[in-house]
């Protein structure tokens, strides 16, 4: 009677196993549809000769992303072959960013993205990110929520959740901003009462001082590039130090580019202090670069960054 018993939970196992497996097959395969139309979509938002039609096929890719969102095991799919959005997972795997943009014709951009958290129950919980540049007054003073984002493609997440009341992720964002200038990114983002908020007062000059800014923007001429990465054995964010050519140039942002130093903001006990001229015997890798020319079709903007 037992080996009888013991024969048919075993089975039971089996076929649950069996039904399980073919559930997971079922939902990849949906996956693995959504990324081939998605992949073919984006093509058009970034390629497209057309702002309208790039506009138009954008909302086809947004349709479909939150479809594609929906399907079970959706946040543990890669859609690696998404050449054209950043996909970035926490290091805690709390959350995932989507982001992206839209180039217009004058050479400005627009911003989309969206929050992916990882729900223990399976149901898509996410936070639309509606871009709000062209509102904000203040971006560097100014805490923002999802709804009224500062709009940046990010390809860096920074988990910081020792020492501090309210974990928080520092994001390291590109921001394309005009025909003649480029801007770059040290956001904040953290949840609080079913939100994400962007900005943070973490962030301290060499004199121990904390400062105001929420965030920190760099901007620079659009015909250089600008290294701003993360050195985890050094727990230093790394940036150019950026100069204008001449003196009589202050100010002029669209002149600003590498001067050859290097600055950084290190953590320590939980916030960022600048570090000026750090020796560096080799500069950070600016992988980031391909961010230049958002109209090339191949410029990957993930993970390696």
């Amino acid at each position: 009677m037992k080996n009888h018993l013991f024969t048919f939970l075993l089975s039971f196992v089996n076929l649950f196993a069996i039904a399980q497996h073919s559930d997971m097959a079922k939902q990849r395969q949906q996956l693995t549809a959504y990324e081939d139309s998605l992949k073919s979509i984006s093509y058009q938002v970034i390629n497209n000769q057309s702002e309208a039609e790039r506009y138009n096929y954008n909302y086809k890719f947004i349709k479909t992303l939150i479809s594609a969102l929906k399907t079970p095991g959706s946040f543990n799919y890669g859609f690696d072959s998404l050449k054209t959005v950043s996909i970035l997972p926490s290091d805690d795997r709390r959350f995932k960013i989507f982001s992206w943009h839209i180039m217009n014709n004058d050479g400005s951009y627009r911003y989309y993205g969206t929050i992916q958290m990882n729900n223990p129950d399976g149901k898509l919980k996410m936070y639309p990110l509606v871009d709000y540049t062209s509102r904000i007054k203040k971006p560097a003073d100014t805490i923002t929520t999802n709804e009224q984002w500062f709009g940046s493609q990010y390809y860096k997440i920074i988990p910081v959740t020792y020492n501090v009341r309210v974990p928080y992720y520092i994001l390291l964002g590109w921001k394309g901003n005009t025909v003649k200038s480029t801007k770059k990114v040290i956001d904040v983002l953290y949840f609080k009462d079913g939100k994400a908020y962007f900005g943070m007062p973490v962030f301290e000059g060499k004199d121990q001082k904390p400062l105001d800014k929420k965030r920190i923007i760099f901007e620079y001429s659009r015909q250089v590039s600008m290294a701003l990465n993360y050195s985890a054995k050094e727990g230093t964010i790394v940036f150019d130090h950026l100069a204008p050519p001449d003196p009589k140039m202050k100010d002029q942002f669209d002149l600003y580019g590498p001067d050859m130093s290097y600055d950084g903001y290190k953590l320590i006990n939980g916030r960022w202090r600048l570090v000026e001229d750090i020796p560096l015997k080799n500069p950070p890798a600016n992988t980031d670069t391909q961010f230049n020319d958002p109209r090339n079709p191949t410029y990957r903007s993930k993970r390696k960054l």
